[in-house]
């Protein structure tokens, strides 16, 4: 995926180039900054020095030294305020002027962290946000692997509104005792096929006297015809979609040049997602993929719970799903 949030700690992360949240004079601080600068031994700081501070919503760039990543980019994050001081233009510039300056290193990788939400006060669920959605639009345009990094999951939470309709929607949907979507598709594709043999049996041309070309010819829609028929109908280029359902451009080639390629469910979702397919639509495509909804999942739950609702914002949903463990 081209953004992935995860849980570690960023100076272990192997990538090209790791985001330090730093001060403006660049020389070390507490938080992300000193384990950074601890992390990276004292040329970090030295390079520093040279780069005469860095003003609020810039970024600057050094190697990486000791860290197992090729750069540190030094950014500046504001202050919060209140936030009507222009703090969430300064902080969009944070994260677009850093990954300008990756851009320009031509890094493939770059790690963040979740940049003014420590000791600057910056909200965390705005500033998560301002993150997803500054990184997103970039992403739009460049093909790059963002990560933002934190520790605390509660950075990573829906609002106790959303939180409480999603619950009553499971409430009234989930159903522990029912098998897995999944076995119940086997278990009527297993049917349906005795019943084809059945009449099979009971015809006076049997299926024995049936070519394979001809069996084959009948094959429905794959999910790959299906999806790309889906993306010129939207009037959508390949890469807007894999873009918006988050999708690597490699997988996505995968899927183009192999009419038969079997998508992962997460997958599969992420297009119809992508494509704000309505619910039947989305069933639809799962199915050619070979799989469904199901009401003795929580996870699908909560994906219908938003496609229903027409919110067709993958990092919303997928924050949803976070916050339910799933």
């Amino acid at each position: 995926m081209p953004i992935q949030i995860v849980r570690n700690d960023i100076t272990k992360m192997k990538v090209d180039a790791i985001v330090n949240a730093a001060n403006e004079t660049l020389l070390g601080g507490g938080g992300v900054d000193g384990c950074i600068h601890r992390a990276a031994g004292p040329k970090l700081l030295a390079e520093c020095r040279k780069l005469g501070g860095c003003p609020t919503g810039e970024a600057k760039a050094t190697k990486g030294y000791d860290l197992p990543c090729k750069y540190v980019i030094h950014t500046v994050g504001p202050v919060w305020q209140g936030g009507g001081r222009g703090e969430k233009e300064l902080l969009i510039s944070c994260y677009a002027r850093s990954l300008a300056v990756a851009e320009k290193l031509k890094c493939e990788s770059v790690a963040f962290p979740l940049i003014s939400a420590g000791v600057y006060g910056y909200p965390k669920d705005q500033a998560l946000r301002i993150a997803m959605d500054t990184i997103t639009e970039f992403l739009l345009h460049h093909d790059m692997t963002v990560y933002i990094v934190i520790f605390d999951k509660k950075a990573y939470q829906i609002s106790s509104k959303l939180e409480a309709d999603i619950r009553a929607y499971i409430d009234d949907r989930y159903v522990e005792a029912h098998r897995d979507s999944d076995e119940l598709i086997c278990a009527r594709m297993r049917r349906a096929n005795a019943a084809v043999m059945d009449s099979c049996v009971g015809s006076a041309a049997p299926c024995a006297s049936r070519s394979l070309e001809d069996l084959v010819a009948k094959l429905d829609e794959s999910f790959s015809q299906m999806l790309l028929r889906k993306i010129d109908e939207r009037g959508m280029t390949d890469a807007q979609c894999y873009k918006k359902a988050n999708i690597d451009r490699k997988l996505f080639s995968k899927i183009r040049n192999d009419r038969h390629y079997k998508p992962s469910k997460s997958t599969a979702i992420a297009f119809a997602i992508a494509l704000e397919l309505p619910l039947a639509e989305m069933k639809e495509l799962l199915e050619k993929a070979g799989f469904a909804l199901s009401h003795s999942n929580k996870a699908d739950i909560i994906v219908e719970y938003f496609v229903s609702k027409g919110i067709y914002d993958i990092f919303t949903i997928n924050e949803a799903l976070f916050a339910f463990d799933q």
